[in-house]
């Protein structure tokens, strides 16, 4: 019987088995890193021990120290999540040896899964429809090369030991192969240890639709329905849902026998998920099989009442399955949209920094928000940039969509950039409401979901100016500790002159001069929270309250409340429809800009080298790949704009640049 588990594993995942565990009277142990060491899954647990540095090479993939710490703390079974250690077959042997219970499937299962190549062998011998590919061992660049051209483009490159996205690369044409082969190879060896790659045919118009199986030690299995994960960038989810929309029974049943099929092919136990590309024709194709949890488990608990770890926990066991495939039952509709601190609007770098502001939208039985951060925390270069997963469910599709857009809304974070509006985009349009769901929704929508200019809504001009005085007031009377001195007043104050001031701020895109005079109490004499705020011809009385994060204004006669966030004089506005942001131009006091950077390319956001391609001085034409960054298991290449020769390189592979820093040198041909 399990009565100790060890979450091999941090972030919302550890958060979400420590919830579980608890209810089932499981004691937990967490396991961090240096930098995670204040995190959320090391408060919840009932004890954690540290395991090594920041990099997840230094801790979260150190199988022995985590079997050490298993051994050390008397732990009965590991659970380990998804990602890192979670399909790692010689870890889940080091378990077994050790007398500790892997929750998870057998070192067999994930061995034959473990290899995208010979697990398309294993499912073609089972009777599984495969996508047509290479996946043989021959890993000659020409070998490759040659089958992607035979194929035909294009073809999808992708890690035989990979997952999420990592090692994988769409080639469009001959001229982008090399590039590419070299690129995904990288991110494979840096993600899995192992850059062996398939090629396969690249399906222009598929879904993604996966099926949740589950199977115990006593040959039960069963599939939990389906979900629809079409929605993608770079080749890793963004809004998931259950079950898949349009798809028939008779499909439903087909793709779940398949999935099914699958798993008794390799003997599997446990969770497990099989990934297919659904056509519009109706036919489908086996991707590979997950031998783990998935991110978005969640959407399937959802619609099932079902608690899948829970069901890993008591199969790990050795119990049966709780239910056989005539009990299950779906009810209603669920989507997961994943919170990433990234930019959208700049190649979805990820983003780091501290988490100024996080004000996630309130929790009840149509909301759910499985996260492993607090505000206040840091968002690293170490680890994937996920911030949080919101679910919704309702009774159908939509229904569940009008709750996912109203919790995006409500889902306020500053202190990063994020996809949460992005995400809004997504969701809210035409094409996605209409079901027309793709794997390229992305590129194919891309005029939809991103951000476009618009054009400033001058009536949020007096708001702006309220929230930038009351701001300073708060500080103000913290500085002074008497909320009664004149000199705690964001007036403009002077004995006997009028009460009045310019504000300037940017937004939009735009600069606006303000003028703001205080409105005194005609009783008293005393100035008060409200002023008069004009710009040019529009004239507006507006007062204001802050507390904490939320900001109450009465403009006009209107009553409207906000969240907000300030950082230095940088503001953040968050409205029902959007947030707004907005700089407080500061008075020039003379002070001269002394921030100018060397000539050269500035690194796009905080990372680490991975691999400088070309040497100094080396002549090479325009859009060659100089050097490879790599943060939260992202690789961006830095490219030349024209011919001509990098003349010095500032930092070597393998060290660490903060975003903004310049990286070389650049000298462009005459």
């Amino acid at each position: 019987m399990i009565k100790k588990i060890l979450i091999a594993n941090r972030g919302e995942i550890a958060c979400r088995v420590i919830k579980t565990a608890r209810r089932m009277g499981i004691a937990t142990v967490a396991v961090y890193s240096d930098a995670d060491a204040n995190a959320l899954h090391v408060h919840k647990a009932d004890e954690s021990i540290h395991i090594g540095a920041a990099p997840s090479k230094e801790s979260y993939l150190m199988a022995d120290r985590i079997i050490d710490a298993a051994k050390k703390l008397n732990v009965d079974a590991i659970h380990p999540g998804y990602g890192f250690l979670s399909e790692n077959a010689a870890f889940a042997e080091k378990c077994k040896q050790n007398d500790i219970i892997f929750i998870g499937p057998p070192t067999s299962a994930i061995e034959a899964m473990g290899s995208k190549s010979a697990a398309k062998h294993i499912m073609e011998k089972a009777g599984v429809p495969l996508v047509p590919g290479y996946h043989g061992n021959d890993q000659s660049e020409s070998v490759l090369k040659k089958s992607a051209d035979d194929m035909g483009y294009p073809v999808l490159l992708k890690a035989a030991a990979g997952g999420g996205g990592k090692g994988m690369r769409l080639v469009n044409s001959e001229s982008e192969f090399k590039d590419a082969l070299g690129a995904a190879k990288r991110e494979a060896s840096a993600s899995f240890g192992d850059d062996t790659m398939l090629v396969e045919k690249y399906l222009t118009q598929p879904r993604h639709v996966e099926i949740q199986v589950f199977c115990d030690e006593h040959g039960n299995g069963v599939y939990l329905f389906e979900r629809d994960c079409s929605v993608q960038r770079r080749h890793q989810k963004v809004i998931e849902e259950a079950p898949a929309p349009g798809l028939s029974d008779d499909i439903r049943q087909q793709m779940g026998e398949a999935a099914l099929k699958a798993a008794q092919a390799i003997n599997y136990v446990g969770a497990g998920t099989v990934e297919f590309l659904y056509d519009k024709d109706g036919s489908f194709y086996f991707m590979e099989m997950n031998t783990r949890l998935q991110v978005e488990h969640p959407v399937t608990e959802y619609i099932t009442g079902e608690d899948l770890v829970e069901w890993q926990i008591n199969v790990a066991q050795g119990h049966t399955l709780p239910k056989n495939q005539t009990e299950l039952t779906m009810h209603g509709h669920a989507f997961e949209a994943r919170i990433y601190a990234e930019d959208p609007d700049n190649d979805f770098l990820p983003s780091t920094g501290r988490l100024k502001l996080l004000q996630p939208p309130q929790e009840d039985k149509h909301v759910r928000v499985d996260t492993g951060v607090l505000e206040g925390d840091e968002v690293s270069v170490y680890y994937d940039p996920m911030i949080a997963k919101l679910v919704v469910w309702d009774e159908d599709r939509d229904k569940a969509l009008q709750r996912l857009l109203k919790a995006l809304r409500e889902y306020y974070i500053d202190g990063v950039a994020t996809n949460i509006e992005f995400l809004y985009n997504v969701a809210a349009s035409q094409p996605f409401r209409k079901q027309e769901l793709v794997t390229t929704f992305i590129e194919k929508n891309k005029h939809l979901l991103f951000a476009k200019e618009v054009a400033p809504d001058i009536e949020k001009l007096p708001v702006m100016a309220a929230l930038m005085l009351l701001s300073e007031q708060q500080r103000s009377r913290k500085s002074t500790g008497d909320p009664t001195s004149p000199w705690s007043l964001p007036t403009s104050w002077r004995a006997n002159e009028l009460h009045e001031q310019t504000l300037t701020l940017h937004y939009a895109g735009k600069e606006f001069a303000l003028k703001v005079s205080v409105l005194n109490d005609r009783q008293t004499g005393l100035t008060t929270n409200a002023w008069k705020v004009s710009y040019e011809t529009s004239r507006w009385v507006v007062t204001g309250e802050l507390v904490e994060h939320g900001l109450t204004v009465n403009l006009d006669g209107h009553r409207q409340r906000f969240t907000w966030s300030q950082q230095d004089n940088q503001f953040v506005l968050f409205a029902a429809d959007e947030a707004y942001h907005f700089t407080h131009q500061l008075p020039d006091l003379g002070v001269e800009d002394d921030n100018n950077s060397a000539q050269g390319f500035n690194a796009p956001m905080n990372g680490t080298v991975v691999e400088l391609l070309v040497t100094p001085n080396e002549t090479v034409e325009k859009g060659t790949t100089l050097m490879v960054m790599e943060a939260m298991k992202m690789e961006h290449s830095i490219k030349a704009p024209a011919t001509g020769k990098v003349t010095s390189f500032f930092y070597r592979a393998g060290e660490l640049v903060d975003g903004g820093a310049p990286l070389l040198e650049f000298e462009e041909d005459e």
